[in-house]
């Protein structure tokens, strides 16, 4: 066997291979006789039909078997001896298929093509010049937050003798039947609690129901705009049908000590409340401020290395993000079998492009580990499975289940190696402090210019969440109460 490699690109290699006449007549020989033994041909005893004969009724057969046994075993033997190691199945392609002759009367000729991992540079991850910003407290936001606090701890107060105001909220069962679209599921919601005039409410809920009384019956019709956030009710005619069961006026707690005492999380006085939550919220500032000095970090490692990233492992992540969106649109009410292609095609080619930078990153803090020497011993797994387990408020040993149905605890050991590594750029970095900069704000304004297709899929995935409480007016469904504390937002 004679053997070529071709060096394609740092991720492509090309072997050509060569099988020799008189190999490829063994083997032709081998395969015809071992027909010939248990073919059942018209006229012969089984396995007493000559052997030409044999070699012509089942020539197909015969063909295939031979490729088989010739091929398969030296495109690896080729690999081996090589020390090629494929990403993927390696490609084969026969040279001259059409004229192929599988008789011995002349060699066979095929090239491969492999897909490797390519000399990746020993990376340069000491010094990179950093600014560490850390978000300030914003103006009002620990009231905000403590009026959050206060809403989830409101009485809903029954009002009568009086029609629905602004500022009650009524509850009402609801259904909705789409305006020409008779085979449509119509919408259907109980105990459905609507406070008339919040931001979250969708205007003409409010503009039609202030104004009723308790036991009415209320019939609107909605026109949704064409670009409404839920791809449900875009562009939709919807008209609604409302019992009105009850309404009530939301009284909020007196803000005083008493009830920060009552929140039960060892807050002593408001002032207490203040002052804590004020600590959470530098520890949150910090933490995030930490992300993105990591995120920096490895942004600045890729972009200082370049090298040809495989296009398997560009293709595999790629697939793991457009499924992970797919999931995240499924969730929000899209209806995926009406996306259409185009869309799916913009998506997939913006996912490429982030799953390339994913795999670079992973890739170079490999090395860093390496470099580093990092190791990651039986008790660092435990510690981190401990921590899982309290995460998602389960037991270690459910973790430990589920990672046997995965990929085991490697790649518990494998994200500590990267965490690792990661370290290592945060301990070789030169940081300093500056001033905080809203970088949103400059994002957005960018993001108003370009107008780029990326902005497209950024409002689909994101900006829907910021939307979603108006658009799924239906998914709040809570019973009436009277002097009882309830959540009262949509």
């Amino acid at each position: 066997m004679k053997t070529e490699i071709i060096e394609v690109s740092p991720t492509q290699k090309e072997i050509k291979i060569e099988i020799e006449a008189e190999a490829v007549k063994e083997v032709y020989n081998k395969v015809s006789q071992k027909f010939a033994r248990v073919a059942q041909v018209p006229g012969f005893r089984k396995g007493f039909a000559p052997v030409d004969i044999v070699r012509l009724r089942f020539k197909d057969e015969i063909q295939s078997e031979v490729m088989q046994e010739l091929i398969s075993s030296r495109v690896t033997e080729a690999i081996q001896e090589n020390n090629i190691n494929p990403l993927i199945e390696p490609q084969l392609h026969l040279d001259d298929a059409e004229n192929l002759k599988i008789n011995g009367s002349q060699p066979i000729s095929l090239h491969v093509h492999v897909e490797v991992m390519p000399e990746i540079p020993t990376p340069d991850y000491k010094g990179f010049e950093i600014t560490r910003r850390i978000r300030p407290l914003k103006e009002g936001e620990i009231e905000r937050i403590i009026e959050e606090r206060r809403k989830q701890y409101s009485s809903l107060i029954p009002v009568e003798n009086r029609s629905s105001e602004e500022g009650d909220t009524v509850i009402v069962d609801l259904e909705g039947t789409f305006e020409g679209e008779p085979d449509s599921e119509p919408i259907k919601a109980v105990d459905l609690e609507i406070p008339l005039g919040d931001e979250v409410i969708e205007r003409s809920f409010t503009e039609n129901l202030v104004g009723v009384k308790e036991d009415e019956d209320k019939e609107f019709t909605v026109s949704y705009a064409e670009d409404f956030t839920s791809p449900a009710l875009a562009g939709k005619t919807v008209n609604y049908k409302a019992k009105i069961k009850s309404i009530g006026k939301v009284e909020l707690p007196e803000l005083d000590d008493e009830w920060a005492q009552s929140l039960g999380e060892d807050f002593s006085s408001m002032s207490d409340l203040r002052e804590k939550l004020s600590k959470d919220l530098e520890l949150v500032s910090a933490s995030e401020s930490d992300n993105r000095l990591r995120s920096e970090l490895i942004a600045q490692l890729i972009g200082k290395h370049d090298f040809e990233v495989p296009n398997a492992l560009i293709d595999s992540q790629a697939r793991i993000l457009l499924n992970n969106f797919a999931q995240d649109l499924s969730q929000r009410g899209v209806d995926l079998n009406k996306v259409e292609k185009d869309f799916v095609e913009m998506a997939y080619a913006q996912m490429r492009t982030q799953a390339e930078r994913d795999v670079k990153g992973a890739i170079l803090l490999e090395k860093v580990a390496d470099l580093e020497n990092v190791k990651i011993t039986e008790e660092e797994i435990a510690e981190e499975i401990n921590r899982m387990a309290q995460q998602y408020s389960v037991s270690p040993e459910d973790i430990r289940a589920s990672l046997s149905q995965q990929s085991g605890e490697a790649s518990i050991s494998s994200s500590l190696r990267t965490r690792k590594a990661v370290e290592a750029l945060v301990n070789n970095a030169n940081i300093t402090d500056g001033e905080w900069i809203d970088e949103t704000q400059i994002l957005k304004t960018e993001e108003g210019e370009k107008k780029e297709n990326s902005s497209e899929i950024k409002k689909t995935a994101e900006e829907s969440k910021i939307e979603e409480k108006k658009t799924k007016i239906t998914e709040t469904k809570k019973k009436p109460a009277k002097n009882k504390n309830l959540k009262v937002n949509s």
